[in-house]
């Protein structure tokens, strides 16, 4: 495949330092290197310089963490995604946005092809190249993990040292991370035995619970048709609106995961997951649609999570499957709006309270005291039309076992 600029996806870690270098060793091309702020916590400067240091020509750094939040985590929030009921899929709902301004930059600088540091076992390959092929159908891609004959990251250190890259994996850090504003994610390594604990002093974003204050918090989000606004009646844009609840909800311990999941690959994978301001956007979401949403458009919407949930994760955000569900999902948010109060303690992320201009809580209808809205005998007829069928059932039955009788 002759190849004249590639445009890589680059963070300036292990595997995009090495693979700089590699790809134009291979492909004798020119490559530029693009580097997405998603709110990593780095500083960029540092990682373009390295970047043009090791062998690239050109170097993008964009500051992309509004975008990020608004047209993406925010779409995803409304519709409750969580994959394998516990993931709230922070690294998956990255990789579209990185890709889609891949392709911008290779459009730009009329380059030929794209490339990225996912292995060949993981889902990130998936994701980056669903996205290209959804937005360049032409684009060539080429992926490292599945073509050099490096087989471990020992081998990439063993290279990155032999040519004078600087590498963040170390004997004192034996994991892979991948941070953005949403979360950050630990794997490999010491993580790779599901029966290990992880240490300690790994975390980022959160205390421990034993280690957090010993006084709960109490804080309010303000909504508006399904989207986060406010934190304590005060207005946030996405971005700051979600950094704020991560500094909150990191200190009182919430948003850690560790859980063992399937990959689209087919391979049974463990991640340790911080998701701090996430995991409280989650439960304030479902607080406020408990009285703002109709009970049917909640029950189809809940049924379609799973799969709306799936097609992140495998890579299909720009599938025009993802967007019809998004449309169904964004129509039933019209009306989400209110504010929810939370208590955050040790981990915990409880409800406290939460009200709406909307609401459809009637508290004359829900009463157990007087009231003169509801008439409990018309219940007597409904229960009876809902038993017709088992009743009709029931009977059969019987007469079938006095025949066999």
């Amino acid at each position: 495949m002759k190849i004249k600029k590639i445009v890589l996806a680059y963070s300036g870690g292990l595997d995009t330092s090495v693979i700089i270098k590699w790809l134009k060793e291979t492909y004798c091309c020119e490559v530029i290197a693009f580097c997405a702020d998603l709110g990593q916590g780095e500083d960029l400067s540092s990682v373009k310089s390295k970047a043009l240091k090791t062998g690239a020509s050109k170097a993008y750094v964009m500051d992309l963490k509004e975008e990020f939040v608004k047209e993406y985590v925010f779409p995803m929030l409304r519709a409750n995604a969580v994959y394998e009921g516990a993931y709230l899929m922070g690294t998956s709902i990255a990789r579209p946005l990185i890709a889609k301004k891949q392709v911008e930059i290779a459009q730009r600088e009329k380059a030929d092809a794209v490339a990225h540091g996912a292995t060949g076992k993981g889902n990130d390959q998936v994701r980056f190249e669903l996205t290209y092929y959804a937005l360049k159908p032409d684009i060539k891609v080429v992926a490292p993990w599945r073509e050099w004959a490096f087989d471990s990251r020992e081998a990439l250190v063993n290279y990155a040292k032999k040519h004078g890259i600087p590498v963040p994996v170390t004997k004192k850090k034996p994991y892979s991370t991948d941070r953005n504003l949403f979360h950050i994610s630990y794997e490999g390594g010491i993580l790779e035995d599901p029966w290990a604990e992880p240490p300690a002093d790994m975390f980022t974003l959160s205390a421990s619970p034993e280690k957090a204050p010993a006084k709960p918090e109490y804080i309010e989000i303000g909504y508006e048709n399904g989207d986060p606004v406010s934190v304590n009646n005060k207005k946030l844009s996405p971005a700051k609106l979600l950094e704020k609840l991560n500094g909150l909800a990191g200190r009182h311990g919430l948003g850690r995961l560790d859980m063992v999941e399937n990959r689209f690959v087919g391979i049974k994978s463990r991640g340790v997951y911080e998701t701090p301001g996430g995991t409280v956007l989650q439960i304030a979401h479902r607080a406020i649609e408990s009285i703002t949403l109709d009970r049917e458009i909640m029950h189809l919407r809940d049924s379609l999570i799973p799969k709306y949930a799936e097609l992140i994760y495998y890579g299909f955000w720009f599938s025009p499957e993802r967007k019809a569900l998004q449309r169904l999902m964004d129509e039933a948010q019209k009306g989400v709006t209110g504010t929810v109060r939370l208590k955050l303690y040790k981990g915990n992320c409880i409800m406290a309270g939460r009200k709406s201009p909307v609401s459809l809580y009637n508290p004359q209808l829900a009463t157990f005291e007087a009231e003169t809205v509801y008439n409990q005998k018309d219940a007597e007829g409904f229960i009876k039309l809902n038993a017709l069928r088992l009743k009709v059932n029931s009977k059969k039955q019987i007469k079938k076992q006095l025949n066999m009788n």
